[in-house]
């Protein structure tokens, strides 16, 4: 902590709660640049393990993910919802708009718009349901894509890897999974 104020980086009349957020903050401004650098060697490990996958791959990336989210704080964080849109399932309409007490039609109308695909996903970005705090206002009935991600401990996490590719610039954990995966494979 010392050195953190030597280095200009800690505010002497900040909380831990504000620490955390700050130093996040830190991390997040370079995490983009790293990622760019290191992308081409994530490539080449995306292609060694789809091209030879290890047989107990799932469970490599379930003990990564909570290796990785014993230090990692979503809250500090919450860059995913900062600079993405999830997308939004049919169920996930009924379910969140029952909770905010709107009918199907105008919770599409309110917070959602079409992607190229077809999908559903939230209108803007950073996400309108995030608070000051970095607290999501409908966590209780978020999105199933919310929920889920970084998608690190899902099954068939092979067929993942480019989805996690392209996350390495937008999630810490999926960056530190990263670097994780390259010492061990």
């Amino acid at each position: 902590m010392v050195e953190l104020y030597e280095r200009g980086m800690v505010h002497e009349n900040f909380n831990s709660k504000q620490l955390r957020k700050h130093l996040m903050n830190e991390y997040l401004k370079n995490l983009s640049e790293q990622a760019r650098l290191k992308h081409k060697s994530f490539k080449k490990l995306v292609q060694k393990i789809k091209k030879r996958p290890p047989k107990n791959f799932d469970y490599v990336m379930n003990d990564i993910h909570n290796e990785i989210f014993e230090r990692i704080d979503c809250l500090a964080c919450a860059n995913c919802c900062k600079t993405t849109s999830p997308i939004v399932t049919e169920k996930d309409i009924e379910r969140i708009a029952k909770f905010l007490r709107l009918k199907p039609a105008e919770f599409i109308n309110t917070y959602l718009k079409k992607d190229t695909d077809g999908l559903w996903m939230m209108k803007q970005t950073p996400c309108v349901f995030l608070d000051a705090d970095n607290y999501c206002l409908i966590y209780e009935v978020r999105p199933k894509a919310c929920r889920e991600y970084p998608h690190l401990d899902r099954k068939k996490n092979v067929q993942l890897l480019n989805l996690h590719l392209k996350n390495t610039t937008i999630c810490p954990a999926v960056f530190e999974a990263f670097e994780l995966l390259e010492k061990q494979i």
